[in-house]
Parts: C-alpha cells; structure tokens; sequence
C-alpha cells in the first residue's frame, strides 16, 4: 500500500471530501486505465467499417446517441475506480485481485451494453437510429436485459467490493472521521446498482407479459430510470456528511 502522510505540510483536503493518499500510479492503475481505453476503442466503428460514402457516413453518425450513453455509463466506473485509487492509496493483493475483477466485467460488459443502447435510441426514435443486430421476439429482448443486468450489476459489485475492503482497512489507511463517513456513503452508492440489477434480472427472468400491455417486455430495462433517479440524491447526502463536519454548503 501507498500514501502521502498527513500532518505538518500535508495537502488539504481534496473537494470531496478525502485527503489524497495516492503517491504515484501503479502498474495496476495503469492496467485499469488501459484497459476501460480499449473497451471504449471497442465501441467504435472498426476499421473494416470506415464509410465510403455519404451515407453510409450518415449511418455511423446516426450511431453517436448510443455510443455516447455507452461511454458515459463506462466512464462512470472508470471515475469510481480512479476515485478509489486517489482515496485509499491501496496495492495489495485484494486490491489488485478485485481491479482485475473489474476490467474482466468491463471487457464483456461493452457488448451487452451497447446493445442496449442501440435497441433504446432505435425505440425512441422509431426506428431512425439504427441498431447493429434485431430481436426476433420477447423472449431474446428478456435475454439481453437479462444478461445487461448481469453484467451491469457484476460491475457495480466489483465497485462496491473496492471500497468495502477500503472500509475494512481504515484503521491501517487512516481514514479519520469525515472520511469514514464518506466512504459508507459511497458503498451504499455502489451497492444500489447489483440491487437494481438484481431487480431487473427477476423481471427479466419472470415477469410474464401481460396481455394488451406489451411494455411490460420492457419493464426489466426501464426499472434502470430509477435507479439514474437514486444517483442524482445521492450527492445531496454527500454535501450534507460534508456540511456535518463543517465542510461545503447544506
């Protein structure tokens, strides 16, 4: 493991709320960042497909929306990783062991997730967004939702899984009260996400269509909305933990 030490001419605090124990990249931090860059890569248009025309052009701009959701969902668990590492400063075994967990999910996670996001622009837009493959019935859209839900929510575990070996090595790390605090917060944070994907998956897996109500088939994908619902207050109860210790604004 590896921090900066606090105390006379230690840096502040960061925004966050944490002090910045991590002294300098790791191989494994680097492997990370290496990897969640080459998941993105995956998602663009390969080079066997570079328009040679207008429209085909046409076509591949068409596919920006569910490429850019597809980037900022990924993003999200490169930030809570890098977050992580910038927080705890941590290089053992569990950590290294846990980090590779997750860029094993990120790598299988891209492909169920654009899937996704091609099928949802291509709803919305009727059909004007394309998408890359077709679904011949309910049962193969409750196939892709279910294994999004799997994959999206192994993700979240492996998240959540870093900060709670982080909790549990506070004491050796340091973390002082406001921290400690922080650091439940953001393992509740990380935690919603296998729960909603759990959720999801049972729908998936169970929930018969009912007739007349074909939207009911996308139930399993749309319990997600509440779950983005669930991440935008969290930060409200962050900024109250930090307004408890006398730190940013209520």
């Amino acid at each position: 493991m590896r921090w900066r030490a606090r105390g006379a001419g230690a840096p502040s605090r960061d925004e966050d709320g944490f002090f910045h124990r991590g002294a300098e990249v790791t191989r494994i931090e680097a492997f990370v960042d290496a990897a969640f860059a080459f998941a993105i890569t995956l998602m663009v248009i390969s080079i066997d497909q570079i328009p040679d025309n207008i429209g085909a052009l046409r076509q591949a701009l068409k596919a920006i929306p569910s490429y850019a959701a597809s980037f900022l969902l990924i993003a999200l668990f490169w930030r809570g990783h890098a977050d992580w590492s910038r927080r705890y400063g941590l290089d053992d075994r569990i950590s290294q062991r846990l980090s590779l967990l997750l860029v094993f999910l990120v790598l299988i996670f891209i492909y169920p997730l654009r899937m996704v996001f091609d099928a949802l622009f291509s709803w919305i837009s009727g059909g004007w967004l394309p998408t890359t493959f077709t679904l011949e019935g309910v049962s193969d859209l409750r196939l892709m939702f279910a294994v999004f839900a799997l994959a999206f929510g192994s993700m979240g575990l492996a998240s959540g899984l870093l900060y709670l070996h982080a909790w549990r090595r506070r004491e050796a790390i340091g973390l002082d009260a406001l921290e400690r605090d922080l650091t439940r917060h953001a393992m509740l944070r990380w935690a919603i996400i296998p729960l909603f994907s759990l959720a999801s998956l049972a729908l998936a897996l169970w929930m018969p269509v009912i007739p007349g109500m074909p939207w009911t088939a996308a139930l399993p994908g749309c319990i997600f909305f509440g779950l983005h619902g669930v991440q935008i207050l969290m930060p409200i109860q962050q900024r109250r933990i930090l307004a408890r210790h006398g730190l940013g604004k209520r």
